[in-house]
């Protein structure tokens, strides 16, 4: 992981380019559409105007999420990022819905498409400043180990698909099919929708503090074991909230122990885990083995 004030450089660095290119895109969209009255340039005129929203409410709960604990929030900021990911969901549903609307009017009542190389050229301009921005948000994603940085780029990794589609039907529409256009605006639609329930699912688990996948879990305890003196651990609880994973866990330690010993192998118990997993912050409790109840094994 980068030191502190790196790591929020690069964030702040991917979220306000993000920023910038949603806004370009929605700018030379809206012209293209108003030109071509194409379906598929509206909805990619929809979706650049959900990325521009999406994309400003990610800066704004990055920003926020890099504020560091306080006495009200002990556990830090980091929620706000699924906070506004439920927020973004609830935008994509709605363009989702109004562009499939669009295109079952466009199926019963037909219109020429105008303009169509002009769309053409602005959905080859969008794909070139999305590949762009993928590259620095792949940076930072490697550097910073970001969720929110990495879940909008797996969104704008998904546009370049859709501006492909809209690529094929408008280069279609010019060879004279124009009835494809309002199919393709369609699949979008759906393409769109299923994205908002991914977005809200993900959101949703997090601000649930939903476990870490069990095989995390799993390898979380058998480094906690695999400390020299450490006897057992059990009652692993995991949680995310921003870029941290909180962990708790309780060692099992021979009951002879200074508090002094039982405090250092506690220490190493967390380190080992806080090394495999730098985003883990570890909270460790030393039981004395003769104390620990019989359990089942937890994940």
């Amino acid at each position: 992981m980068t030191s502190s004030p790196e790591h929020a450089r690069l964030l702040r660095l991917a979220t306000r380019a993000s920023v910038a290119v949603a806004s370009l895109l929605i700018v030379t969209k809206a012209i293209a559409w108003w030109l071509s009255g194409s379906v598929s340039m509206l909805a990619g005129l929809t979706d650049s105007l959900l990325d521009g929203m999406a994309s400003f409410l990610n800066l704004l709960a990055v920003h926020y999420a890099l504020r560091p604990a306080d006495e009200d929030h002990r556990y830090g900021h980091g929620k706000a990022e699924s906070l506004a990911g439920m927020a973004q969901a609830l935008f994509i549903a709605v363009s989702a819905v109004l562009i499939a609307v669009q295109a079952i009017d466009r199926l019963k009542n037909p219109e020429p498409i105008g303009a169509p190389w002009i769309g053409i050229g602005v959905i080859v301009f969008s794909l070139l400043m999305t590949a762009a921005l993928l590259a620095l948000q792949h940076r930072v994603v490697k550097a910073t180990g970001s969720n929110a940085v990495r879940a909008d780029s797996l969104h704008y990794r998904s546009d370049l698909l859709l501006n492909g589609s809209i690529l094929v039907a408008l280069v279609l529409a010019s060879f004279g099919w124009p009835q494809l256009d309002a199919w393709f605006g369609l699949g979008i639609a759906a393409y769109i929708l299923w994205s908002a329930i991914q977005i809200a699912r993900e959101s949703f688990s997090v601000l649930m503090d939903q476990e870490l996948p069990q095989e995390v879990s799993q390898n979380m305890l058998k480094l906690a074991c695999s400390v020299p003196g450490v006897l057992g651990a059990h009652d692993l609880r995991t949680r995310i909230s921003g870029n941290i994973w909180y962990v708790q866990l309780h060692l099992e330690l021979p009951g002879e122990l200074t508090l002094s010993v039982a405090h250092a192998l506690s220490d190493r118990a967390a380190e080992a885990i806080e090394k495999a997993y730098p985003r883990a912050e570890v909270l460790v409790h030393a039981d004395p083995q003769e104390v620990v109840k019989p359990r089942v094994t937890d994940h």
